[in-house]
C-alpha cells in the first residue's frame, strides 16, 4: 500500500540503569522501539506516539511474515495524520510491559530466571524517564509532538509537565488526569482475577500462567472499552440456549475469545504492573492540576469521544480548563462517535483532520 510504512522491525537498545521514583534500581535496562520516516538533519522533526495498556512499539506497518498492522497504522504513514514524509516517529515499549522492555517477563541476571513479581513497581513517570533516554539516544532535544491516548495520554501529559524543555506540542486522547475511584475499580476487579487464579502462585508462576485469571481481567477490561450503542450494533441480543454451562449470547463469545486470545499475547504480572501504573498516576484536579501545568510549554490539542464512559469527556475538559487558567494554547474537541473508549484507535477522518492540522499550523 502505498500509504503504509511497510515492513518494519522492532529494535531493542540496552542503557546502563535507570533509577525509579521509588529509588530501585532497573539494570541494565531495555527498550523495545520502532521508528518510521527519516529524522531530520535538524532532529526536530521527532513525534514520540505512547501505547495503551495493552499495546506494543508496533505502532505503524507490518512485521515481516505478518499481515497484521500496527496498533496506529490509520495515523502514521505517508500522507496520514502523522505524515512520515515529513516526521520522523517513534513508539517504543513501556517498561513495565511484556513486549521487549524491561518488565517481569525479563531474566534477573542474579537469580537467570524471570523476575516475575519480584521487578520493582513502575510508575508513568518512570515510563517517561525511559523514553526520555531513547530519545536522547537519537540526539533528539526537544520533541516537535509526544501524543498518545488513554494511558498513552497519561505518559504525554507527563513528559509536557515533567520535561517542558524538550516538548513542542502535545496531543492528549481519551484520557485523564488521575484515575476516579471508578476507572480504579475496574483495574483491581482484573488484578483479583488474575491474583485469584490457582496458577497464580504469588506471581512467580513460570511455565503455567494463570491464564483464565487474565482472560477474565482482559474480559472486564474489554467492555469499558466498548459502548452500549457498538455492543447493540454488533451483537444485539441473541435468545438464551436454556444450558448453564454454554455462553448463550454472541457478546459472550466475543468477550470469551478476546479474553483466550489476549493471554497469547501478554504476561499476567505485566497486566498487574501496568494497571497499577495507571492507578497511581496523578496530576492532581483543579487547583492542584493547575499548578502542575504551571510550567507547561507546549501547545495542545485534546480529543475526547462523545461515546467513552471508561474516561468520559468531563475528565478532558478537565484538564483543558487547567490549562487555559495558565494560558497555555490549547484546541479541544469531542468527537460524536459510538465505538467508545477505543474510538481514539479506530480510522476516523475528522480524528485526521484534527491531528494533521494541529500538526501543520505549529
Amino acid at each position: 500500500m502505498t500509504d503504509s510504512v511497510g515492513i518494519v522491525e522492532t529494535k531493542i537498545s540496552s542503557f546502563g540503569k535507570l533509577t525509579l521514583e521509588n529509588g530501585s534500581i532497573i539494570s541494565p535496562l531495555e527498550l523495545a522501539y520502532e521508528t518510521y520516516g527519516t529524522l531530520n538533519s535538524k532532529k526536530d522533526n521527532a513525534i514520540l506516539v505512547c501505547h495503551a495498556l495493552s499495546g506494543d512499539a508496533h505502532a505503524a506497518g507490518f512485521h515481516k511474515n505478518s499481515d497484521k498492522p500496527g496498533w496506529w497504522d490509520a495515523y502514521i504513514g505517508p500522507g496520514k495524520a502523522f505524515d512520515t514524509n515529513k516526521y520522523f516517529v517513534i513508539s517504543s515499549n513501556v517498561i513495565g510491559g511484556c513486549m521487549g522492555s524491561s518488565g517481569p517477563t525479563s531474566i534477573n541476571p542474579v537469580t537467570g530466571r524471570q523476575f516475575g513479581s519480584s521487578f520493582p513497581f513502575v510508575s508513568i513517570g518512570d515510563m517517561v524517564n525511559a523514553q526520555e533516554l531513547l530519545v536522547s539516544h537519537f540526539g533528539i532535544e526537544k520533541l516537535f509532538c509526544v501524543s498518545g491516548g488513554s494511558m498513552g495520554g497519561m505518559q504525554a501529559l507527563q513528559w509536557a509537565v515533567a520535561l517542558p524543555e524538550r516538548v513542542v506540542n502535545c496531543i492528549v486522547m481519551a484520557t485523564s488526569a488521575e484515575h476516579s475511584a471508578q476507572q480504579i475499580s475496574f483495574n483491581e476487579v482484573g488484578r483479583q482475577a488474575i491474583l485469584s487464579d490457582p496458577n497464580w502462585n504469588g506471581g512467580d508462576y513460570g511455565e503455567v500462567p494463570p491464564r483464565k485469571g487474565l482472560a477474565l481481567a482482559r474480559m472486564i477490561g474489554h467492555v469499558t472499552y466498548l459502548s452500549d450503542e457498538l455492543m447493540r450494533e454488533k451483537f444485539g441480543r441473541k435468545p438464551p440456549k436454556g444450558n448453564i454451562k454454554s455462553t448463550d449470547f454472541a457478546v459472550g463469545s466475543y468477550l470469551v475469545y478476546q479474553g483466550e486470545s489476549f493471554v497469547d499475547r501478554f504476561d499476567a504480572n505485566s497486566y498487574i504492573y501496568v494497571t497499577k501504573a495507571l492507578d497511581h498516576f496523578s496530576l492532581g484536579k483543579a487547583e492542584t492540576l493547575s499548578l502542575a501545568f504551571s510550567k507547561v510549554k507546549c501547545r495542545f490539542l485534546v480529543i475526547a469521544y462523545s461515546s467513552d464512559w471508561l474516561y468520559p469527556p468531563y475528565q478532558s475538559r478537565e484538564i483543558v480548563k487547567s490549562l487555559e487558567v495558565n494560558a497555555i494554547p490549547v484546541s479541544y474537541c469531542e468527537i460524536n462517535i459510538s465505538k467508545g473508549h477505543d474510538s481514539f484507535l479506530v480510522p476516523n477522518a475528522e480524528q485526521t483532520h484534527l491531528i494533521h492540522h494541529f500538526l501543520e499550523n505549529s
